[in-house]
C-alpha cells in the first residue's frame, strides 16, 4: 500500500494547509475532466484517498500511529500476542461486532479561527464598530457545498451499496472470522464523488476574503477576546461554520495612557504659570476641557476630572482622567532672563548655594505619629 505523504508529496509533518493545498494541486492535473487517460484516473483515486485520510485528524492520528488508517497495525501481531488490541474486551469487539449503523456523514463542522484586530484607545473606551476582512473558507457558491459539479449528485457506491462497510475475513488466534470494515472504494460514506465540483475539488467550500463588521463594547481591554458565532470558516460538504474569534490590541495613544478604567495624561506647564497660577485647555476624547492650575502648583501634581476616564466594562459609569502636572525649567535664558531670575532669588532671600533637606518629620510615619500625640 503506497504512503499516503508520498501520494500527495508532503512531508509527515505538514500541516493541514499544506496537504489541503498538495491535494489541489494534484487534483487540477489528474481529475477525470482535465486528463481522461485511466492511469491518472487510478492516481487520481488514490491522491483523493490519501486526502480524506490526512484531512481528518482522527483518521491521520491512526494512520501516523499504526500505518493504516483502519487502526491496524502493520506487520500483524503487536505486543501483548493479541495483534496491537487493548485487550479481551477489544478483541470481541473487533472480531464479533454488529454491523455499523450506516453510512458516514461527509459533513463535518469548520474549524474555529483566531484572528487579531488592533484598535485605537478611544474605540477601546467608547466602542465601535470595526469593518474587518478575513480570510476564511466559505461554502462554494458553484456547488452549494454539495461538493459535486453542476447537474450531477454523489452516487450510491457499487462496491458496498450504499453501507459505506464491507465484510471481511480475517484470521485471528480465535480463527477465521468476519469483520466489517470501511469500504475502501467509498470510504465509508456509502456514495462516491464520480464528478467533483471544479470550483472546489469536492470540498464543498472554498477560501476567500470575507467581509465583517466586528461590535467592539465599550471599556474592552487590550488583549480581549469576543466570540463571533458561526463566523469561522465553513464546514467541508455542507457542514456547519465554526467560530471566529477576534483579539483585541489596543494602539498606543500618544497623550493618554490607561490604568483600569482610569486614563492618564502629562501635561506640561512653564514655570511661571505654575507659581502664578493660570487655566489651560487639554483636548479629550470628550472634547476640550479646562484645567485649572493653582498658583505654587509643584511638578508631579496631579488634577482629577471626573468621569472622564474608561467606560466601565461591566456596572456602567466612567473612571476618572487623571492629569498629571510636569513643571518645566527653562534651559535657554538669556543674560537679562538670568540676572531677573537673580533679582527674584534676592527679594525671596533666597541661597543659590544652599539646597533644603526633606527631614524626617515631614515623612509618612512622622506625621501618623503627630497624629496620635495630640
Amino acid at each position: 500500500m503506497s504512503d499516503h505523504y508520498e501520494t500527495l508529496g508532503v512531508p509527515r509533518d505538514a500541516s493541514a494547509e499544506d496537504i489541503k493545498k498538495a491535494y489541489r494541486k494534484k487534483a487540477r492535473k489528474l481529475h477525470p475532466d482535465i486528463n481522461p487517460s485511466a492511469e491518472a484516473a487510478e492516481e487520481f483515486k488514490r491522491v483523493s484517498h490519501a486526502h480524506d485520510v490526512l484531512s481528518d485528524p482522527e483518521k491521520r492520528r491512526i494512520y501516523d500511529q499504526t500505518g493504516n488508517e483502519n487502526g491496524q497495525a502493520a506487520g500483524g501481531f503487536g505486543g501483548g500476542g493479541f495483534g496491537g488490541f487493548g485487550g479481551f474486551s477489544d478483541i470481541f469487539e473487533t472480531f464479533f461486532n454488529q454491523s455499523p449503523s450506516g453510512p458516514a456523514s461527509r459533513t463535518r463542522q469548520g474549524q474555529d479561527a483566531l484572528i487579531t484586530v488592533r484598535i485605537d484607545l478611544k474605540d477601546a473606551v467608547f466602542g465601535t464598530n470595526k469593518p474587518i476582512t478575513v480570510d476564511t473558507a466559505v461554502t462554494c457558491d458553484v456547488c452549494q457545498g454539495e461538493g459535486t459539479a453542476q447537474g450531477t449528485h454523489p452516487e450510491t457506491c457499487e462496491v458496498c451499496h450504499g453501507q459505506g462497510y464491507m465484510a471481511r475475513q480475517v484470521q485471528s488466534i480465535l480463527g477465521t472470522v468476519m469483520q466489517q470494515v470501511e469500504c475502501s472504494a467509498c470510504h465509508g460514506f456509502g456514495t462516491v464523488i464520480k464528478h467533483p465540483c471544479p470550483e472546489c475539488y469536492g470540498e464543498g467550500r472554498v477560501r476567500e476574503r470575507k467581509p465583517l463588521t466586528i461590535k467592539i463594547p465599550a471599556g474592552v481591554n487590550n488583549g480581549a477576546r469576543i466570540r463571533l458565532a458561526g463566523q469561522g470558516e465553513a464546514g467541508i460538504a455542507g457542514g456547519p461554520n465554526g467560530d471566529l474569534y477576534v483579539e483585541l490590541r489596543v494602539n498606543p495613544d500618544p497623550t493618554f495612557s490607561r490604568d483600569g478604567d482610569d486614563l492618564h495624561a502629562t501635561v506640561s506647564i512653564s514655570m511661571a504659570a505654575a507659581a502664578l497660577g493660570t487655566t489651560i485647555t487639554l483636548e479629550t476624547f470628550d472634547g476640550p476641557q479646562e484645567i485649572e492650575v493653582k498658583a505654587g502648583t509643584q511638578s508631579g501634581d496631579v488634577v482629577t476630572l471626573k468621569d472622564l476616564g474608561a467606560t466601565r466594562l461591566r456596572g456602567g459609569g466612567r473612571g476618572d482622567l487623571r492629569v498629571h502636572l510636569q513643571v518645566n525649567t527653562p534651559t535657554d535664558l538669556t543674560e537679562e532672563q538670568r540676572e531677573l531670575l537673580r533679582q527674584f532669588a534676592e527679594l525671596r532671600h533666597e541661597d543659590l548655594q544652599a539646597g533644603e533637606t526633606v527631614t524626617e518629620k515631614h515623612g509618612f510615619f512622622s506625621r501618623f505619629k503627630e497624629r496620635f500625640e495630640k
